[in-house]
């Protein structure tokens, strides 16, 4: 089924688990990430981010394609624009055909922000697609230091963000952040923030960076109220290692076979995380009473 994001996270955040929200540039991304939503029974988000989308995984392209191949299986599956910065690439993704965008004003101050994100999501509802939003600064993985909490959401700010903007969720920094992290460092999460969080505003919140937070941290992020968990860097990892591993095993491999060979391996790593982030088996009976889009 191919859907908004909307109705799946508010089913998420109803039973306590979270949907991946994987990034996606090829067909062989989209194959292995559906085919794992399908299998596990679970609700799946498929990402791409605006330099993704100019440099290598044109919208246009792969809108229709991710459609099709969404509205070849029982289970919800959304495609979403990530970290939509500029009304002119939210606008794009909307002619092409995406179920949701994300609006991301979080570098600017707060009622600009607002500002923006009401525009966006405005227009998003009139298609009938899903906004997310973002509020706090979630940055580079490479500069982690697990000291930036100013730039932390705010519970009582983000009260505020949710209401006058009406977006469906909202993205919120505890202390992720995007990218591969220096070798043997884990991020330190701010729980007791993210308890308030949900518990101030009763909707669905999102994790961005994902990729090499630990288990263990995904696991309470979720339990303490994640719904949405976005993940790329690991994603792209696990392809370019099996990609590497099957090339030294056998040289002379036709190219359709190394494909496949990569789009198992992300297989393998999606249904993993699915099972611990606790979105597999949620679809096993038809539960599932959103709209399809038009």
């Amino acid at each position: 089924m191919y859907v908004s994001m909307k109705d799946m996270l508010w089913h998420a955040h109803n039973n306590n688990y979270a949907v991946m929200a994987i990034n996606c540039v090829n067909m062989e991304q989209a194959k292995a990430i559906i085919q794992s939503a399908e299998e596990e029974r679970s609700a799946v988000i498929l990402n791409i981010s605006p330099r993704q989308m100019k440099a290598h995984g044109h919208g246009e392209i792969l809108a229709p394609m991710i459609r099709g191949m969404a509205e070849r299986v029982s289970v919800p599956v959304a495609f979403n624009l990530d970290h939509g910065a500029n009304l002119e690439d939210i606008t794009a993704a909307m002619s092409y055909g995406f179920s949701s965008v994300m609006i991301d004003a979080s570098g600017f101050a707060f009622e600009e922000n607002v500002r923006r994100t009401q525009i966006v999501a405005s227009m998003a509802h009139g298609m009938g697609l899903s906004c997310e939003a973002e509020l706090g600064h979630v940055g580079l993985a490479k500069e982690a230091d697990n000291e930036k909490e100013d730039l932390y959401t705010n519970p009582e700010q983000a009260r505020e963000f949710a209401e006058r903007t009406g977006c469906d969720c909202l993205a919120v920094a505890i202390g992720t952040a995007h990218g591969s992290y220096p070798k043997g460092f884990v991020p330190r999460l701010d729980f007791e923030r993210l308890a308030l969080l949900k518990e101030t505003l009763q909707m669905p919140l999102v994790l961005h960076g994902g990729s090499g937070a630990g288990e263990e941290n995904i696991k309470k992020a979720v339990a303490c109220g994640i719904n949405k968990i976005n993940v790329c860097t690991d994603l792209f990892k696990h392809a370019r290692i099996a990609t590497a591993k099957t090339l030294e095993e056998n040289p002379e491999i036709d190219y359709m076979d190394l494909c496949i060979a990569a789009q198992n391996a992300m297989k393998e790593f999606i249904k993993s995380y699915m099972r611990i982030i606790g979105s597999s088996g949620q679809y096993d009976f038809e539960q599932y009473q959103g709209p399809e889009l038009d």
